[in-house]
């Protein structure tokens, strides 16, 4: 018997994929090299490494890792500089806005789940304004466990009132598409977030990749338009 794939819910990863967050993360990271007398970093090379967070930011930054003594000082004066400046140059990705509007008019939900810390999590997404219009905000450490373990996503799935089954989410890394997978969810690569020069998409086993964000819509109405076994 054929039916038909239904998607009630899409659930974004927040950096790379929601909004787009490497220039104010570019601007901290050159404050901290700043005090250190080290020159600007263009936001082309920071760029790629923002969806890793601030100890891949400082690993690319200082061309140090964490093992080293002046790591976690830097790290925390990197996320201390954040905070002031967590959505001075943040947008949501172009396109996005249109697709949040045209997800609500089909009655359906959409919500966050991150691995962002939720101190930064909450207050982006509020200056964002749409805090109030997600089923869910999921952070790095909401629960025990973050991506690319399964259950936030599968939290988000059940705060958002859908199955796994009913649900995408949408991500710009293999941790995404691999937690994604493991909820039980539909997986889309967004290929307009932070992918890395070294990354291979195609590899990471996702149901499809998009190129900007109203390409989601195209590919939920293609998928629930078309039948399965």
């Amino acid at each position: 018997m054929k039916s038909k794939l239904t998607i009630r819910t899409v659930l974004f990863d927040l950096d790379g994929t929601l909004a787009d967050t490497a220039p104010d993360l570019t601007y901290c990271l050159n404050l901290v090299r700043d005090e250190h007398n080290l020159p600007e970093l263009s936001l082309n090379t920071v760029r790629p490494a923002v969806s890793h967070g601030a100890t891949a930011l400082i690993e690319l930054g200082f061309e140090i890792n964490s093992e080293n003594s002046r790591f976690d000082a830097l790290r925390s004066r990197l996320l201390e500089l954040y905070l002031k400046n967590i959505a001075v140059k943040t947008n949501l990705f172009e396109g996005m806005h249109e697709l949040l509007e045209n997800i609500e008019s089909k009655q359906m939900n959409w919500g966050i789940v991150t691995n962002k810390p939720k101190r930064f999590t909450n207050p982006l997404v509020e200056k964002l304004g749409i805090a109030f219009r997600a089923s869910c905000v999921i952070s790095g450490d909401s629960i025990e466990y973050k991506k690319p373990h399964p259950m936030p996503i599968t939290l988000a799935c059940q705060l958002s009132g859908s199955a796994p089954s009913q649900c995408v989410y949408v991500g710009d890394a293999k941790r995404d598409i691999i937690a994604g997978k493991a909820a039980g969810t539909k997986t889309l690569v967004a290929l307009f977030g932070y992918i890395h020069s070294v990354d291979r998409p195609s590899e990471w086993g996702a149901d499809g990749s998009v190129n900007n964000p109203l390409e989601i819509m195209d590919w939920i109405n293609e998928q629930c338009n078309s039948t399965k076994l």
